[in-house]
């Protein structure tokens, strides 16, 4: 538009110039007159003009695009520019806008919302001391149609739940001082009582169709961000539960309960969150059925709102001793969410989400004093025992084929979800002690050494995970398996990369102890020195040679020549990257300098002479170029 301009006058803020404007932004194929288009609009709506030309934008004979502007117009005039408007015009202004929700009622429903709102707005301006009966009154106006023309009592109540699912909303993400906001808080939260009663009704009644319970669904979640007494909403929470088996409602459900449970202050309303135990439990057929028939979405969201419960509330449930078994089978419940079958992320992407839960009730277990925490130890203990044999199931790699079937982003996905087992599994060990090795170990050494049968790869490398997992941050120095586990590494049939990884980075986990058991670095050397001439273990067998020559310099020098040979090999044939080459030279660094005074040098040398004699090499090729 030529006329757009910082400096605008009043006069072009027509209706013809916006249509014009409008029909500029949406189909000028032109990005440049689009953003000049844009500009002026904006300028538009800031005019003191917008008070009246939205209006005429809501005509019913304009396009919806038009329409929706006037609206977009109207709550900007409201909710920025509310201190232009004299106070005698308040009332006016109140009943066109309930007005134009009733005519817009049936649609379109970008123009209702926005409508609503504008009218939304509005209430929090005026509530609590203009219009301290703003909601009720306008429930009264909306079932009686008395300023609602044209529109049936289904429309008029969708337009209804619409007002109240954004009411909440408007106030959260409305600007205004603290004061202002806690008054206004407190000024809504006590509407509640007149709107729950409503959307129970509207949510019980057997023939309301699925849009209607779906807006009472977002109403419910919407109001209980305002921190409204949970208990006050028990029935309606119960209530939203028997929407879970409507599949058109399934999604919207979950996210109302989940929101609700986890609302902040929910844990002040310990009886109605007992009560709600045997509702999640009850989703357990459900759910079984979902896993079975590979449903992931009806899976993954009951097992949200089974952790959802469970993470939030663990401390107050814990503390019901009289509802324990209840507890104890929620447990069960998360339990098998983390086993769900299956592997992460292509079968299912639900297991996930229950880790942080495992963590949370162990702190909480472990916080009490030392008779209570006997007491749920004597409960749970077991329970976690079983957690570790799901985790380390859970972390087992698929058969070769189905692996190399794997898109890069799941196979990411998969290492970043083995990270978070290993944190889960390190954290677990707090609460398990020595016995969670003991158990590794035995386990191990029976696939091992178990002539009946060939185990296969997959287990192997989950046992050497959970033990890698445990021994990278805990301290195993005292553990009467790890001479063991060390004797069973070299039984080991490395057969992939995979699998060979992991006894490679289980070894450098190890460095630590094999410094106080230096013996043993004689069985385990050979392992890693074979395996740095293969260039797919370069990260993992770098690694765990520069961890032993960190770890255990000061008792290599026996080994210092297959050490100094094996790798001044595999630097000569250029099998690794710089930053592992970087690697080794560190090793080498930490090896060389515990020995002895007068062998560094003869050491030192061969080393460093191909590397010097290439260097030389560049300087005299550069000297010449120049």
């Amino acid at each position: 538009m030529e006329s757009s301009s910082a400096q605008a006058s009043g006069a072009e803020f027509t209706v013809e110039a916006v249509e014009r404007a409008l029909h500029q932004l949406y189909y000028d194929p032109d990005m440049a007159q689009k953003s000049v288009a844009q500009k002026w609009l904006t300028q538009a709506q800031m005019s003191p003009q917008a008070w009246h030309f939205c209006w005429v934008l809501l005509s019913r004979d304009k396009v919806p695009e038009v329409q929706f502007f006037g609206a977009s117009t109207l709550y900007a005039k409201i909710s920025r520019s509310w201190s232009d408007l004299p106070t005698e015009q308040h009332g006016s202004l109140k009943t066109q806008l309930i007005s134009q929700v009733g005519h817009f009622a049936s649609g379109p429903k970008m123009v209702l919302t926005r409508l609503c709102v504008a009218l939304a707005s509005l209430v929090l301006h005026l509530m609590p001391n203009t219009w301290p009966t703003a909601v009720p009154d306008l429930l009264r106006e909306f079932q009686s149609g008395q300023a609602i023309t044209g529109a049936d009592g289904r429309v008029r109540c969708l337009a209804v739940l619409e007002l109240l699912a954004v009411l909440p909303e408007e106030f959260q993400n409305s600007k205004m001082p603290a004061a202002r906001r806690t008054q206004l808080r407190t000024a809504l939260a006590r509407q509640w009582s007149t709107v729950c009663p409503l959307l129970q009704q509207l949510l019980r009644q057997a023939d309301s169709p699925a849009q209607v319970k779906m807006r009472v669904l977002r109403c419910l979640a919407s109001w209980m961000a305002l921190d409204v007494s949970l208990g006050d909403s028990e029935g309606l929470l119960q209530d939203s539960f028997s929407t879970l088996a409507d599949p058109e409602l399934f999604d919207t459900a979950v996210e109302t309960i989940v929101s609700t449970i986890s609302q902040p202050d929910s844990h002040r309303f310990a009886d109605t969150l007992v009560k709600l135990m045997p509702q999640v439990l009850g989703l357990q057929d459900q759910l079984r059925k979902a896993v079975e028939t590979g449903d992931m979405e009806t899976s993954h969201g009951i097992c949200r709102i089974a952790v959802a419960l469970g993470e939030t509330h663990c401390r107050t449930l814990l503390e019901h001793v009289d509802q324990w078994q209840d507890f104890q089978a929620l447990v069960n419940m998360i339990l098998y969410c983390t086993g769900i079958p299956g592997h992460y992320p292509v079968d299912e992407t639900s297991s996930s989400l229950t880790l942080t839960f495992w963590y949370t009730l162990q702190d909480e277990i472990l916080s009490f004093d030392a008779d209570r925490q006997a007491l749920y130890l004597q409960v749970y203990r077991p329970l976690y025992f079983q957690l570790v044999d799901v985790l380390l199931h859970k972390s087992r790699f698929p058969s070769d084929e189905g692996y190399a079937s794997w898109s890069s982003d799941d196979k990411e996905q998969f290492r970043i979800y083995r990270v978070d087992i290993s944190d889960t599994l390190m954290y677990v060990y707090d609460l398990l002690g020595p016995e969670l090795l003991r158990n590794l170990y035995d386990r191990l050494g029976r696939l091992l050494t178990d002539t009946g049968r060939t185990a296969a790869w997959q287990d192997i490398e989950a046992l050497l995970f959970g033990f890698q997992s445990i021994a990278e941050t805990v301290d195993v120095s005292y553990s009467d398996v790890i001479p063991g586990l060390i004797g069973l590494i070299p039984l080991i049939n490395v057969t992939n990369v995979e699998l060979a990884d992991t006894v490679m980075f289980t070894i450098g986990s190890l460095g630590e102890w094999l410094a106080d058991h230096p013996l043993m670095l004689g069985g385990i050397l050979p392992v890693v020195l074979q395996a740095l001439s293969n260039a797919d273990l370069s990260v993992s067998s770098v690694s765990a040679l520069k961890r032993i020559c960190r770890e255990c310099r000061f008792s290599l020098q026996p080994h210092a020549d297959n050490i100094l040979a094996a790798t001044q090999d595999v630097l000569v044939k250029q099998i690794h990257k710089s930053a592992q080459c970087m690697w080794l030279m560190q090793a080498l660094g930490f090896l060389i300098s515990a020995l002895p005074g007068e062998q560094i040098l003869g050491k030192l040398l061969p080393l460093l002479s191909p590397h010097l004699q290439q260097l030389g090499h560049l300087t005299k090729e550069t000297v010449r170029s120049t």
